[in-house]
């Protein structure tokens, strides 16, 4: 349980971050909601939150803008006094050839995937140093070890999170605090609408013949953030039905 824990969980007004958070709270943490523009979701996690009996503010913050994050950062320990939980979930995808993929394109799914994330980690964690207490969950994807074409920043980036986590979770389990990754397949978010009819192509080729449910994946998160877990250290954890077997 997570009961008297605080949780920040970025892109969580939709998809995997929307089941990460409410399954965090299912299970009696607080939670600090991030959107970056759709407010009437957000507000609609924090109120199914708040049903649970759980404490829920929605924050709206651009990942890639450093001092919304710091912002968000402040906003979280004033209203809530401490950050237990950290779920780097927001994330963009951009596609094109090597060709044509524009160099916007690039710095933006950059910006986002992976420099926010650094950001994210380094406000938060002094914070959990100070308390000898933490949990870190970064969103790769199956993307970093399988090819997704036209997806130059998106692979990049998600392949940089597993790196990413691996370094910094040996820097910060001496302070009893795990980080790891989750690196999902397919599964059924907005995002799947991106692949078109490719998507039909990508089920066929996956073994349990099936898309993940989100909520499989907030199972996976809640999982990590228990103390159960303490052991599991830098990991990147696929959960893909088979697809990169």
């Amino acid at each position: 349980m997570l009961k008297g824990k605080v949780a920040l969980v970025t892109g969580a007004s939709r998809g995997i971050g929307k089941a990460i958070a409410l399954k965090l709270a299912e299970h009696g943490a607080d939670v600090v909601v991030n959107y970056v523009n759709n407010a009437q979701a957000a507000e609609e996690v924090k109120d199914k939150i708040s049903e649970m009996g759980r404490k829920a503010l929605t924050f709206q913050a651009d990942i890639a803008d450093r001092t919304a994050l710091e912002e968000m950062v402040d906003f979280t320990k004033q209203n809530f006094g401490k950050i237990d939980i950290l779920i780097n979930n927001a994330g963009i995808v951009r596609y094109g050839t090597i060709t044509d993929m524009s160099q916007k394109d690039w710095n933006d799914v950059v910006n986002t995937n992976l420099t926010g994330m650094f950001n994210l980690c380094q406000l938060v964690a002094p914070h959990m140093i100070d308390q000898n207490y933490g949990k870190i969950i970064n969103l790769s994807s199956l993307a970093a070890v399988m090819n997704l074409p036209a997806s130059y920043g998106y692979t990049a980036t998600k392949a940089g999170i597993a790196a990413f986590t691996r370094v910094l979770s040996a820097e910060l389990i001496e302070k009893n605090i795990n980080v790891n990754a989750i690196a999902p397949g397919i599964i059924i978010t907005d995002m799947l609408d991106s692949l078109g009819d490719a998507a039909e192509f990508y089920k066929a080729q996956i073994p349990a013949k099936r898309f993940c449910d989100p909520e499989e994946v907030a199972e996976l998160a809640y999982f990590l953030c228990q103390d159960v877990s303490r052991y599991i250290v830098g990991q990147t954890i696929v959960i893909d039905g088979g697809l990169a077997l």
